[in-house]
């Protein structure tokens, strides 16, 4: 899984699986695309005005936690 982010745009880009093939964009909101592959898993969630979607109580930080381990890892936003 990858997460990207890119704050010239303000998209935020979760990648769930390598592409393969061509997908399928499945709008869900205003500020939230789904792409699927073929098969109909999904390859990545486009975040919108990523900004505003991410910021939330995290003071600008996007937070990855493991729920098993507890462990965490912090990533400033711009």
């Amino acid at each position: 899984m990858k997460v990207a982010f890119d704050p010239r745009y303000n998209i935020a880009y979760i990648r769930l699986e390598e592409r393969t093939a061509e997908v399928e964009t499945i709008r869900v909101g205003g500020q939230l695309n789904v792409d699927l592959t073929p098969d109909g898993k999904i390859y990545g969630i486009e975040l919108l005005n990523a900004n505003e979607q991410l910021s939330g109580s995290a003071d600008g930080k996007l937070i990855l936690e493991n729920e098993a381990t507890g462990a965490t890892i912090e990533v400033n936003l711009p």
